[in-house]
C-alpha cells in the first residue's frame, strides 16, 4: 500500500510551520496527513497537531523515509537548504537538481517557471530539459501548455551589450528547439499567456521569484524537483505559509508525473 502521509521538515522557526499545519488540517484534506521531521530539541519545545519524527539528522530521515516509501512526499519546510539538498543528491544519485517552482500572482494567475536555484540552468541544453518538464507539470495542472522563454532584453535591444546579446541568441535557440514563445524581456505578457516560464538562467529566476513573492504580494506554492522520481517539495525559509506546498505535494501524489514511486 501506498503511504499517503507527507514528510515536512522543522528546523527554523517551528511556530510558522505549526501554524500552517493547523491551517492545512482545517482544510479537512482527507487524502493525506502530515508527519513533521524535526530533531528532539525542537520536538521537546513544541506541540505539532500531528505525528513527530523527532531525530538527530530530521533532513536524512526525511529523504531517507521519501526513499523507502515511508511517505509519498517530502516538503523540505524549514530544514537546512544545503545539507537537505546535497543529502537529496546523495540517495537519488542525482548531480544536479531542476526545481520548477509554482507561482501565483496577486491576482490568482498561477504558472511554473524554471530555473530558481540560483547554480541551475545556465546552459540552453539545461534550460530545454527543465522548460520540457515544466510544460508537463502545467500540463498535469491544467495550465497553458504554452513555453515562454525570457531574456534579458528586448528583440530590439540587440547590440546595446555583449551580454544582452547573448542572452537573446540562447532565447531564439531554446526557442526554436522547444517551439516556444520569445518574449524577451516582457514578463509582464509571458505570466498571462504561459503555463511554463524559463528564466534566462538561475540568477534571474530567484530574483523573480522573490521580488514576486516577498516583495510583489504574489505567493509560492513550492518547487518541486522535477528530474527525481520521487515527489520533493523545496521551499524557501522566508515563506509565510507552508499551506499551498502541503496542497501541492498532495496534488502532485495523485497526479501520476511521479509513476515510479
Amino acid at each position: 500500500m501506498i503511504s499517503q502521509q507527507i514528510g515536512v521538515g522543522v528546523f527554523e522557526d517551528p511556530n510558522r510551520i505549526t501554524a500552517s499545519i493547523a491551517r492545512y488540517t482545517a482544510l479537512h484534506i482527507q487524502e493525506h496527513e502530515l508527519c513533521v521531521y524535526t530533531d528532539p530539541t525542537i520536538a521537546e519545545t513544541v506541540s505539532f497537531p500531528c505525528s513527530v519524527n523527532a531525530v538527530p539528522q530530521p533532513e536524512q530521515a526525511l529523504v531517507d523515509d521519501l526513499y523507502s516509501g515511508r511517505i509519498c512526499a517530502a516538503v523540505r519546510g524549514t530544514l537546512p537548504s544545503r545539507s537537505t539538498l546535497s543529502y537529496l543528491k546523495k540517495v537519488s544519485g542525482c548531480g544536479s537538481l531542476e526545481r520548477i517552482v509554482l507561482l501565483e500572482t496577486p491576482d490568482g494567475h498561477l504558472f511554473f517557471m524554471g530555473p530558481v536555484g540560483v547554480d541551475e540552468g545556465y546552459t540552453i541544453s539545461e534550460k530545454e530539459a527543465l522548460a520540457k518538464r515544466g510544460r508537463t507539470f502545467a500540463e498535469a495542472f491544467s495550465l497553458s501548455s504554452l513555453v515562454g522563454v525570457l531574456s534579458g532584453g528586448r528583440h530590439d535591444d540587440y547590440g546595446r551589450h555583449a551580454r544582452v546579446d547573448a542572452s537573446l541568441d540562447d532565447a531564439r535557440e531554446l526557442s526554436r528547439r522547444l517551439g516556444a514563445t520569445d518574449f524577451g524581456v516582457l514578463i509582464e505578457d509571458a505570466v498571462r499567456e504561459c503555463g511554463f516560464i524559463v528564466a534566462p538562467d538561475g540568477i534571474s529566476g530567484n530574483l523573480i521569484f522573490r521580488t514576486l513573492v516577498l516583495v510583489g504580494g504574489g505567493c509560492s506554492h513550492g518547487a518541486p524537483v522535477g528530474n527525481l522520481d520521487r515527489i520533493f517539495i523545496d521551499t524557501s525559509r522566508a515563506n509565510p505559509d507552508y499551506v499551498r506546498s502541503f496542497v501541492l505535494a498532495g496534488k502532485l501524489s495523485m497526479s501520476g508525473l511521479f509513476v515510479d514511486q
